[in-house]
């Protein structure tokens, strides 16, 4: 049996054999996916971390770029972005399985000062990349510790940090190390993305971003497009309409109440942003969302795993 098919085994075995979305217990940041079928277009708030498929594939399309990534090669996502994604490649027969782990910055920072700092300029921050051997065995021995949280406790850190290692030393290292804070143009953007994302509903000041990031206002938004492939306003704007339309669909608020919390002014400017992006207007988008399939958030505990079925919108933040 190949290494692919082991990762595939296991993903299918925590999730006997029932689309959801798992994330583990026993080891925290690690969310396996089973899903049987193509999906629409979703639009996925990302979170630094490593997005490995053992069957099936994906297209993520980040600005004016697109990434399609499956078997053979692994995702990696170093700042905080707000992309499209679809998995492509799904039967019933040959089911999408893959997993998510999300990066910890202090983590990456412990072994980058144990490799030696680089410099690098700014990079986007999705990657597509080769899947290579040691990389993949490392992965498959992390997933066969979910199920035995006695050994996770002791090896799983061991092993996250062996995924770390792999990923700094091979073809996107430069790129992961922007995640760790510091001096470099990079490392000062995802300061200003950390700053947007805690603080989106707060009307945005550029100057006063570009400080938060120790940069000038021009150097801010040439750097920070070069990694996300959108502007410091674009991105807010894509922060508020992801938690707005998750404010009407998890918390029943109507379309004005989550506008004026995410920080809109105008119900009308926030309509006509919504549907841009969403394709629909925030009601008919909503009501679309409740009608469609597995829209009842179903949980159970299995072989240390948790099981998220939830409604499409909350993939946004659950999906990989």
């Amino acid at each position: 049996m190949s290494r692919l098919s082991t990762l595939a085994r296991l993903i299918e075995q925590r999730s006997d054999g029932i689309d959801g979305t798992y994330p583990t217990t026993a080891i925290p940041g690690l969310t396996l996916y089973r899903r049987s079928d193509a999906s629409p277009p979703t639009s996925i708030l990302y979170e630094p971390a490593l997005c490995v498929i053992a069957q099936g594939a994906k297209r993520v399309t980040l600005g004016d770029r697109e990434y399609r990534y499956d078997a053979a090669r692994y995702l990696l996502v170093t700042a905080d972005v707000p992309a499209m994604a679809r998995v492509v490649a799904a039967t019933p027969q040959a089911p999408y399985l893959a997993l998510k782990l999300l990066l910890d910055p202090l983590e990456v920072g412990e072994v980058v000062a144990q490799l030696g700092a680089e410099q690098a300029p700014p990079a986007r921050a999705l990657a597509v990349s080769a899947l290579d051997p040691a990389l993949l065995d490392s992965v498959i021995r992390l997933v066969e510790l979910a199920d035995n949280p006695q050994d996770a406790q002791v090896l799983a850190p061991l092993v996250r940090r062996e995924i770390t290692y792999r990923l700094l030393i091979g073809p996107e290292g430069p790129r992961l190390r922007q995640i760790v804070s510091g001096r470099d143009q990079g490392q000062r953007v995802t300061r200003a993305l950390r700053w947007l994302k805690a603080h989106y509903s707060e009307p945005l000041r550029v100057e006063a971003l570009a400080k938060q990031a120790a940069m000038s206002p021009s150097a801010l938004h040439r750097h920070f497009k070069a990694v996300t492939a959108l502007s410091p306003l674009q991105y807010q704007k894509r922060l508020r309409l992801q938690e707005a339309r998750r404010l009407m669909l998890g918390e029943a608020l109507d379309a004005a109440e989550a506008s004026f919390k995410v920080g809109y002014e105008s119900p009308s400017q926030f309509s006509r942003e919504y549907r841009r992006l969403f394709g629909a207007p925030p009601r008919r988008d909503i009501e679309a969302l409740r009608q469609a399939p597995a829209a009842a958030p179903v949980a159970s505990r299995k072989r240390g795993l948790r099981r998220l079925a939830g409604a499409p919108v909350l993939a946004t933040f659950a999906e990989h």
